[in-house]
């Protein structure tokens, strides 16, 4: 009882402030940041009888190639149920209602999908319990927050925001609503990278000094010619809070599909690559990458204190500076030159990709190496039925809301640093940029959102 009322105490006092520190940060959930490395429970449909209370039932807001590949996982959980969609493109709401509508007629369930076009319509359902958000990164904010306000849980895909305000406004929506959220980073339930968590904090290879983590470049500027918006796309409510007027139609942001004949998108939405729209590889492939580097050093929750561009002062890749003394650049971990992370400790290494991991001691770990089929890495069950498991038990799943924060703190702050062309000190504990008034007021920490758009 003294602990239930010590944090309803703790919420009471920070809806009086507008920010978090670091110990705020860390106590803010329930079960802390502990224990969020042991593997997610895993259970097929096989044999499996659940109690129509144990039903979980979902909807999905952002019905693109993610959201399909994110239906395609959720749809293997025992226990599911899908009920609706939202999207502001009317032919993918169409596509998703077949799909989903095939399933349920082959799991001899009602054949019922409704599809909506405003989201907020989707969250008044009373009917639903969660839902997965996989719209593209500058609505991740909204869609979540007044999820948590109309008391669903989340599953919303990485990374966690476009800015590091909206991610600390994320934390305090989940914890104030006794929500569950999961972040999308399904590394966090794989084998390899288990693994390597595993061994490197288990001092393994001794003493980490030094970390690859080859993730790819930040964003360019947004070059793309305009082209005439399709009848079936709401483009205006695509932009959303974004408030940039020279943001226009392509349809590259959007990718196009077709129903008949059955064609899907050819590429993945190209908003991430812009800075006007996205944060680059740094944040598509750092909310990956970086992420298991921090799980590994004890870092979830905190991050770096000093981020260097590359090229600044003949630095030859941007490099990440923690308290402890550890450095991590964004640098080749091997050299196929693919994304992955390379731990470098006083007794040996540890390198780590998708299907493939390898230690200087072999006593550790047993090399492993496979060929990844592409995609193979967008539809991962395990990591989504952790979440439908948390759903039920209301404790943390493997990856919560605060990891996805430390995670997209760390990428936009690389960001900032990469815009600024200098150094950019930032202080973990308290969340701040010191007296760095030019960071503290960069677009990537915080920016107006368009009229009539708030939090």
């Amino acid at each position: 009882m003294a602990e239930i009322f010590n944090q309803i105490i703790f919420i009471m006092t920070i809806k009086k402030t507008n920010y978090l520190n670091r110990r705020q940060f860390l106590s803010y959930s329930a079960l802390g940041l502990a224990g969020l490395t042991i593997l997610p429970s895993w259970r097929t449909a096989d044999g499996v009888r659940l109690a129509p209370s144990d039903r979980v039932v979902l909807g999905f807001i952002g019905l693109g190639r993610q959201g399909c590949s994110d239906f395609r996982s959720f749809s293997s959980c025992p226990g599911v149920q899908v009920v609706a969609g939202c999207d502001v493109e009317s032919i993918k709401r169409e596509r998703f209602k077949r799909r989903v509508e095939a399933w349920q007629k082959g799991k001899n369930m009602v054949q019922r999908c409704d599809m909506y076009e405003f989201y907020e319509d989707l969250l008044n359902r009373k009917d639903i319990d969660a839902v997965s958000i996989a719209t593209p990164d500058h609505w991740h904010a909204l869609n979540t927050i007044q999820a948590c306000r109309a008391k669903k849980d989340v599953y919303v895909q990485k990374p966690l925001a476009y800015t590091v305000r909206e991610g600390l406004d994320m934390v305090k929506a989940v914890r104030e609503n006794n929500c569950v959220l999961q972040i999308g980073s399904q590394q966090r339930s794989s084998k390899e990278f288990q693994q390597a968590i595993a061994v490197v904090r288990n001092g393994g290879i001794g003493h980490i000094e030094t970390i690859y983590a080859k993730v790819g470049d930040p964003p360019k500027p947004f070059d793309l010619p305009e082209q005439p918006v399709p009848e079936t796309l709401n483009w205006n409510q695509w932009l959303g809070p974004l408030n940039n007027p020279n943001v226009h139609y392509h349809p590259d942001l959007c990718p196009p599909v077709t129903l008949d004949p059955d064609q899907n998108e050819q590429l993945w939405g190209a908003w991430r690559w812009y800075c006007e729209t996205g944060n680059g590889f740094t944040a598509d492939w750092g909310a990956h990458m970086f992420d298991i580097a921090q799980a590994a050093i004890g870092m979830d929750g905190s991050g770096p204190c000093e981020f260097i561009p590359k090229g600044y002062g003949g630095a030859q890749y941007l490099t990440m500076k923690y308290q402890n003394g550890i450095v991590m650049t964004e640098q080749p971990f091997r050299s196929l030159g693919d994304n992955g992370i390379c731990f470098n400790g006083t007794k040996g290494w540890l390198r780590v990709t998708r299907g493939y991991i390898e230690c200087s001691d072999p006593s550790l770990i047993k090399k492993e190496e496979q060929n990844v089929a592409a995609g193979q890495y967008e539809v991962s069950s395990p990591h989504m039925q952790n979440f439908i498991d948390s759903v039920r038990s209301r404790k943390n799943p493997i990856a919560p809301v605060e990891v996805g924060c430390s995670t997209n703190t760390l990428c936009c702050i690389a960001n900032i640093a990469v815009e600024l062309k200098r150094p950019v000190k930032w202080d973990p504990a308290t969340l701040c940029f010191g007296d760095d008034t030019e960071a503290a007021g960069h677009r990537l920490y915080c920016y107006k959102y368009r009229k009539p758009y708030i939090i």
